[in-house]
C-alpha cells in the first residue's frame, strides 16, 4: 500500500493486448455520444477565458474531467466517463484548457503540463456552486494538470479524492518515447493539430514568438523549446520537462490520487511508472495493469472503459 498489487484490468479481447490497437480504437474509432452540456464562458483576470461544459445531477457531489493534450471536453475518454458518471448521479464538468473549445483564446500562452492556475480556476468555480464533494478524473495532460495542482496548490477540503489515467510522470520520458518506431505516429498527430493553432497564433501575435523556428517541427523538442517554455515562464525545454512534470512536486500531495498506468502504453517511458515512490507516500496510490494502451482499457461494454469504472470505486473507497 499503496502500491495496488494486482489491478482488476483485463482486456475483453486478445487483440487489445496489442498497445496500439486499443489507444487507436478507442481514440479514434469507437463512436461515443457526449451529453448534452451546458456551457458557461469563465472570464479569467488576465482577459482570457475558459469554457467549462457540464450537467448538473447530484446538489452534492461532482467530478471534474481534464482532458489530455489536443483533447477537449468531447473526447471518447470525457464521454464514456461523463455518461457513466453521470448515470451514477454526479454533477459532471468537462472544461477546456485554453484553444481547445473550438475557439481560440485570446492571448498568446495556451495551455502544458502544469497549467495549474486555470484547473484552480475551475475547481473554485464548482465548489462555489456548493458542492459538498469535488472530485478529479483526468487523462494523459489532464493527469499530469491534476497531480501537480495537488502538489503546489492549498486544496479545499471539498476536493476528495483524484485519479489520473495515463499520466507522463516524466514529462521528458514521454517526450522520447513519442519518438521511437509506430509511436510517432502519434507524434505526427498531435505535431498536425498543434500546427494549425500555431498559424492562428501567428496571425494574432507575429511579431512575439520566432514562427520560422516552427515551420518545421519535427518533435516535442521544437515544440517546447520555441513555444511552451518561453510563452509560459520557463528558461528552455528541459526546465519545462523538469518544472512540469509531476516527479518535481508530487511529493507534497495531501489529497488522495490514485494514478493508473498501464505497462504497455505507448506513450509513457520506464520513469513514469514510479513504484518505489509509491511504495512510501501515504497519498499517492499506482495501479500498473499489463496492457490498456493510452487512454483507453477497453471493456466488454461498448460504451465504457476502465478508467471510469475504477475511479468511482476509489472515491467510494476513499469516502468510506
Amino acid at each position: 500500500m499503496p502500491i495496488v498489487k494486482k489491478s482488476k484490468y483485463k482486456t475483453p479481447k486478445f487483440w487489445y493486448r496489442n498497445p496500439h490497437i486499443s489507444t487507436i480504437y478507442f481514440g479514434r474509432f469507437l463512436k461515443t455520444t457526449p451529453p448534452i452540456y451546458q456551457r458557461e464562458r469563465l472570464e479569467l483576470s488576465d482577459g482570457d477565458f475558459l469554457d467549462v461544459d457540464f450537467i448538473l445531477q447530484s446538489p452534492k457531489k461532482a467530478v471534474i474531467l481534464c482532458h489530455g493534450l489536443e483533447g477537449g471536453s468531447v473526447r471518447t475518454y470525457n464521454n464514456t466517463s461523463a455518461n457513466y458518471f453521470i448515470e451514477q448521479n454526479y454533477s459532471v464538468y468537462a472544461w477546456n484548457n485554453r484553444s481547445c473549445s473550438g475557439e481560440m483564446n485570446r492571448l498568446l500562452r495556451m495551455y502544458h503540463h502544469a497549467v495549474i492556475d486555470d484547473l484552480d480556476t475551475v475547481v473554485k468555480y464548482v465548489i462555489d456552486k456548493g458542492f459538498d464533494e469535488v472530485y478529479l478524473l483526468g487523462f494523459s495532460m489532464g493527469g499530469a494538470q491534476i497531480i501537480n495542482y495537488l502538489s503546489r496548490m492549498n486544496i479545499d477540503p471539498k476536493v476528495k479524492a483524484a485519479v489520473a489515467v495515463s499520466t507522463p510522470i516524466e514529462l521528458k520520458d514521454s517526450a522520447e518515447s513519442l519518438k521511437k518506431g509506430f509511436n510517432k505516429v502519434y507524434l505526427q498527430n498531435f505535431i498536425t493539430k498543434i500546427s494549425k493553432k500555431f498559424e492562428l497564433k501567428k496571425e494574432q501575435f507575429p511579431n512575439e514568438v520566432d514562427w520560422r523556428k516552427l515551420e518545421k517541427i519535427k518533435s516535442f523538442d521544437e515544440i517546447d523549446d520555441h513555444f511552451t517554455a518561453p510563452v509560459h515562464g520557463f528558461s528552455d525545454k528541459d526546465d519545462y520537462y523538469k518544472k512540469a512534470s509531476p516527479s518535481f512536486s508530487m511529493d507534497a500531495t495531501k489529497t488522495p490520487v490514485l494514478v493508473i498506468n498501464a505497462w504497455d502504453d505507448p506513450f509513457l517511458g520506464e520513469n513514469c511508472f514510479p513504484m518505489d515512490f509509491a511504495k512510501n507516500h501515504p497519498y499517492v496510490f499506482l495501479e500498473t495493469p499489463e496492457n490498456g494502451g493510452h487512454c483507453a482499457f477497453p471493456t466488454h461494454l461498448p460504451k465504457l472503459s476502465y478508467p471510469e469504472i475504477r475511479a468511482l470505486e476509489f472515491f467510494k473507497e476513499i469516502k468510506s
